[in-house]
């Protein structure tokens, strides 16, 4: 069964042009690996996600009311969006955060740039969404810029095989929540939607985080204050409101593409803010893996109409 277009709002008319708007979201994404990285240097991951996602929810659910008004939601639409948001928040962050305590954000950046790649795998069986020998061939590129970039890393010993599954992990979560968003097409509005999502993550990770991780592991400094500010107002609030609008003005592997700019800037914020290391095999990884997200959400040009 194909899901319906989906309507977490009809979306909200945007006084900027559309592609602004995309360039906006690339930064504000993969910078968001860096900024993680610097917060939790003094805060164990689940704690600062759990408190970055309830504050995020908070604000948002606030700003719901009056960008949003009161949306006409059914108990399907509640029902999905907390689905969709512990998949987004609490289990794909969950794992990448943990990842990163001890693995770097332009790894993980890397790594997770190859969602339109599993998105446009089961787009097909789950939304309908056609494939063709062009997008399968832009799959097999991006997987051997992958095996590159994993190849590089491991047997150097940049990586470990642990944090390297922990972000596959989570990519597979993002994925699983993005062809949910598209199929169930909740309605709601996009900051209410966001709102329920950050709130459902951040409630589930509480007990995880408090039976697993202690308080008296957090240091209050600069970078942390700093660093959750950013990850709430500039991601929660910016990148993910961005990305659910973006979402509902185009398909899911369509919107998934913008992450094939995520590899070079998550290796440039990685070194620009954390003097992160770059192998040289980590650009020639890459390059396949943005010319294979670019073949998979390519738009397919639909057949000319006969002359009568």
């Amino acid at each position: 069964m194909q899901a319906a277009t989906p309507s977490l709002a009809a979306p909200a008319r945007s006084f900027l042009p559309l592609p602004l708007l995309v360039a906006v979201f690339c930064v504000l994404w993969s910078s968001a690996f860096a900024g993680a990285k610097l917060a939790l240097a003094d805060c164990p991951p689940l704690i600062l996600l759990a408190t970055r996602l309830l504050i995020a929810g908070s604000l948002m659910l606030a700003l719901a009311f009056l960008m949003d008004g009161r949306p006409a939601m059914r108990r399907r639409d509640v029902i999905a969006l907390i689905g969709i948001g512990v998949l987004n928040n609490a289990v794909y962050l969950g794992l990448n955060w943990t990842a990163l305590t001890f693995t770097s954000s332009a790894y993980t950046a890397v790594l997770t740039s190859c969602l339109p790649l599993v998105v446009a795998l089961f787009a097909g069986p789950v939304l309908g969404e056609r494939m063709n020998l062009t997008k399968w061939a832009g799959i097999a590129l991006g997987l051997i810029g992958v095996v590159i970039v994993l190849r590089s890393r491991l047997a150097d010993a940049h990586e470990t095989l642990a944090g390297t599954l922990l972000i596959a992990g989570g990519v597979t979560a993002l994925s699983a929540g993005t062809l949910a968003f598209k199929y169930f097409a909740p309605r709601g509005g996009v900051w209410t939607g966001n709102a329920v999502q950050c709130l459902a993550g951040g409630l589930a990770l509480v007990p995880v985080a408090l039976a697993t991780e202690s308080l008296g592991d957090i240091h209050f400094t600069a970078n942390l204050f700093g660093g959750l500010a950013f990850l709430v107002v500039a991601v929660s609030i910016g990148g993910y409101g961005l990305w659910f609008y973006l979402l509902t003005r185009s398909s899911a592997t369509a919107a998934s593409s913008l992450h094939f700019l995520m590899p070079p800037l998550g290796l440039f914020f990685g070194w620009l803010l954390l003097g992160e290391v770059v192998p040289p095999l980590d650009f020639l990884g890459i390059a396949p893996i943005a010319l294979g997200i670019w073949l998979v959400t390519r738009p397919t040009r639909a057949p000319a109409a006969r002359p009568i």
